[in-house]
């Protein structure tokens, strides 16, 4: 059973901000910071950065503040990071060779074992020191290597089928690019779903909402 029980999505959302801020503040030769000081950097309130954090424990102490050091590796063993997690990507494409090439798995928690394709052309090829295999031959190749994770790079038309074969395997674990939405078809899975689109609509938004206000507001 999970140590931490009935913490909301949205604080769960901003722990990777949390290490990723926390990070650069070691690197910067940071050795303990107040919430207030984490406020005025990060843009969230001090009381909701306390709040947050208490949902996992005490952290830091009133008139100290918070060991940097400390917070950042406890925060890293909330999210898991110290797991590695045998991952494969199905879809050896454009996105796909970006997502295997630039994402920092053995930092996340996560380690990639095999890349996946249909496409004979891109079959055989190396992406981050990994042969890009048949996809005619996962079943085969997550039997013989336990898998934890898959990764969908592929169009979501050929989701379904890809995904229905996963899920017999026992791999229950997504994190999905497809624009295919897999929590409707399984209520037993676990999925992260990416949807770049919708970030940059949302960018689109932003943008237009600024430059739509009067001179006055801006």
């Amino acid at each position: 059973m999970h140590k931490y029980k009935n913490i909301s999505d949205p604080v769960i959302r901003r722990l990777p901000r949390y290490y990723r801020f926390l990070g650069e503040l070691l690197d910067k030769g940071v050795e303990r910071i107040s919430s207030r000081e984490l406020s005025d950097k990060m843009g969230f309130t001090a009381s909701q950065i306390r709040q947050d954090l208490n949902c996992f424990g005490g952290f830091g102490q009133q008139g100290y503040g918070y060991c940097v050091k400390s917070l950042y590796n406890e925060i890293a063993h909330i999210l898991g990071l110290d797991h590695s997690y045998k991952a494969i990507l199905i879809g050896a494409g454009n996105l796909g060779r970006a997502v295997a090439t630039h994402m920092s798995f053995e930092k996340r928690g996560f380690k990639l074992i095999g890349i996946f394709d249909n496409d004979k052309n891109k079959i055989g090829q190396t992406i981050r020191d990994i042969q890009v295999s048949d996809l005619d031959n996962l079943e085969q190749f997550c039997t013989e290597n336990k898998t934890d994770v898959a990764i969908f790079c592929v169009p979501k038309t050929a989701t379904p089928e890809i995904a229905e074969r996963l899920h017999k395997l026992g791999i229950k674990n997504y994190w999905n690019f497809s624009h295919y939405d897999l929590a409707v078809h399984y209520d037993d899975i676990i999925v992260e779903n990416v949807h770049l689109n919708d970030s940059l609509m949302t960018l689109c938004y932003k943008i237009s909402d600024a430059n739509d206000k009067p001179e006055d507001e801006q």
